[in-house]
């Protein structure tokens, strides 16, 4: 079990990622229109996402038709975990019915821009006018863990949502992710 660290960046770093299920290729640019961004880090098999996959797909859809623009990276070594790989991405996204692009970051090189250690962990950026995403929240979905018998709210989350949308500084009393570490490849293999 791992958590995640205090982001040090301050505006949302650049990706240009695949979407297994689509094969449409995302940039951070897509998403500029929007007040509001959640880049989440996941994967398909780590216990703390599975806990949390179908709230998340209920928050998505709660807060897109707010303005909240949305997207999913799985940075997870295919190599050493390959039900984490592309093929199963997608299956993963189409069951789900994922609201949101699910990306695969191959290089892992946009997990480590981000700073992110552990699956789940979730940015929150805020837009105002032509200054770049400007990072707002970055921590945990809940209290609520696999086999922990804490109801899922996403109170951290929400809260957070809440704030940017409407406007609002959010709490600076921000709790970080636990969950599985990130799955970097093997030395020899990064790309």
């Amino acid at each position: 079990m791992d958590s995640s660290q205090s982001a040090s960046m301050t505006s949302a770093p650049y990706f240009e990622l695949p979407e297994p299920l689509t094969g449409k290729i995302w940039k951070l640019d897509d998403f500029e229109a929007f007040p509001a961004l959640l880049v989440m880090f996941i994967c398909n098999h780590c216990p703390y996402v599975v806990h949390l996959k179908e709230d998340i797909v209920k928050l998505s859809n709660n807060y897109m038709p707010k303005g909240l623009a949305v997207v999913a990276i799985s940075s997870n070594s295919a190599k050493t975990h390959p039900q984490d790989g592309p093929t199963f991405m997608a299956e993963d996204a189409k069951a789900y019915k994922y609201p949101f692009p699910y990306l695969y970051d191959e290089t892992q090189q946009v997990a480590k821009a981000y700073g992110a250690l552990c699956t789940p962990d979730f940015y929150l950026f805020k837009k105002v006018g032509k200054r770049p995403f400007e990072l707002v929240y970055h921590g945990r979905f809940d209290d609520s863990r696999p086999r922990s018998n804490t109801p899922i709210t996403g109170r951290d989350i929400r809260e957070a949502l809440d704030c940017t949308l409407s406007g609002q500084p959010v709490s600076g009393s921000q709790k970080p992710s636990v969950g599985c570490s990130i799955k970097w490849a093997p030395a020899s293999s990064n790309i």
